[in-house]
């Protein structure tokens, strides 16, 4: 079941950021080209209404933004500055590790239950988007998904931690797919590229097999 709320987490914002950038350019593309006096095309452009474009990506990116802090939360993504906590004897730095993250759990479990309320009451209303027309409730939904997801994500990363002593970390420098090559078995003058220098001296002991 986790592994399932963690690739849906993952389908969610890949999904959203792709079709949001996918959106923009059309639009951009559409706004420029009913510019041009070109005969039949640029009638059949203008009969094109793209102003939806705007909001909807708008839209898109709030969610992908909170879906985004939840996955950030997991992942161990997210900045925080624990210089001072790492000096702190084992025990003690685990304290102050769990305050922290059921302080998160607290402050995402309220923001997530007065957006619920705030939901509750714009679904009273008829009010509704200036272009798309989308129910307003329906747009402000993220807030509590969004908290309640992350509020879940800070607890079960402090449970983890409570457990193993281990918090997740993420490698800026890992690509998924690509092996792991060790500083010892690369050579950059053998490298095809322009960002490191192809002398000759090591060039030649690359070229003969020999690694100076």
């Amino acid at each position: 079941m986790l592994k399932f709320l963690d690739h849906l987490e993952e389908w969610l914002i890949a999904f959203l950021i792709g079709a949001a950038t996918l959106i923009i350019f059309f639009a951009v593309v559409h706004r420029y080209a009913a510019g041009l006096p070109i005969p039949v095309v640029q009638d059949w452009l203008l009969t094109i209404n793209m102003s939806w474009a705007q909001e909807l990506c708008i839209y898109m990116f709030v969610w992908m933004a909170k879906f985004g802090a939840a996955y950030g939360v997991r992942t161990g993504i997210h900045v925080g500055v624990d210089v001072l906590i790492n000096q702190l004897a084992e025990k003690n730095r685990m304290r102050f590790v769990l305050f922290g993250l059921f302080a998160g759990a607290l402050f995402t479990v309220i923001v997530g239950t007065l957006g619920a309320a705030f939901v509750w009451h714009m679904a009273q209303t008829d009010q509704v988007s200036a272009d798309l027309e989308l129910p307003m409730w329906m747009v402000y939904m993220v807030i509590p998904l969004g908290s309640y997801l992350m509020c879940f994500r800070f607890l079960q990363v402090a449970r983890t931690f409570w457990m193993t002593g281990e918090l997740p970390h993420h490698d800026h420098g890992y690509v998924e797919g690509i092996e792991e090559i060790r500083d010892e078995d690369l050579i950059p003058y053998a490298l095809d590229d322009n960002l490191h220098p192809h002398d000759i001296a090591h060039r030649k002991g690359v070229d003969g097999g020999k690694q100076k």
